[in-house]
């Protein structure tokens, strides 16, 4: 009786698992830039892009105050809250985190209202979790060096162009 209904619980499962046509679908070749460090390129609102450096250990999006500065004059930033983070070389900061209406990873990958924290001057900016999480699941693949990303929105712009959370 037990293995019948165990039979029977799995067939279940196998009928109502969602079908995995997306997973994966947006693939995107990252560049590596020394010291195992990998580099996508990124864009906002149709704008010219900027490589991000991919950090998986980075709980948020990260840009600068120039990038900031572009997206509030454009209407595409919003002031949501500041954190107290964990910095790459362990000191502690606040930093403002922003809703950013959308950003394209990639080509062909757009990602909507994403928070992102700015860290002062023109500081290297980071694709963190924050953005990696909406295009979940995600693989990295280091040969060849690229970003495999799913539930990614139409709409991006095509072509290629050049405990604490931690930062």
């Amino acid at each position: 009786m037990l293995r019948e209904t165990l039979g029977i619980f799995m067939l279940l499962v196998l009928v109502h698992t969602p079908t995995l046509a997306d997973e994966f679908a947006r693939k995107v070749p990252m560049r590596e830039k020394g010291a195992a460090t990998y580099y996508v390129p990124t864009h906002f609102h149709q704008g010219s892009g900027e490589d991000f450096m991919v950090d998986t250990g980075s709980s948020y999006l990260v840009i600068n105050e120039r990038t900031l500065t572009s997206l509030k004059e454009k209407g595409h930033a919003e002031y949501v809250k500041k954190v107290s983070g964990l910095m790459a070389d362990g000191s502690r900061s606040i930093v403002p985190i922003y809703r950013i209406a959308s950003l394209s990873i990639g080509c062909c990958c757009l990602v909507r209202d994403v928070e992102a924290a700015v860290l002062p001057g023109s500081t290297r900016q980071i694709l963190g979790l924050s953005a990696l999480r909406k295009v979940a699941p995600f693989a990295l693949s280091v040969e060849p060096p690229s970003l495999m990303l799913s539930n990614c929105e139409a709409g991006a712009k095509t072509g290629a162009f050049p405990t604490a959370p931690s930062f």
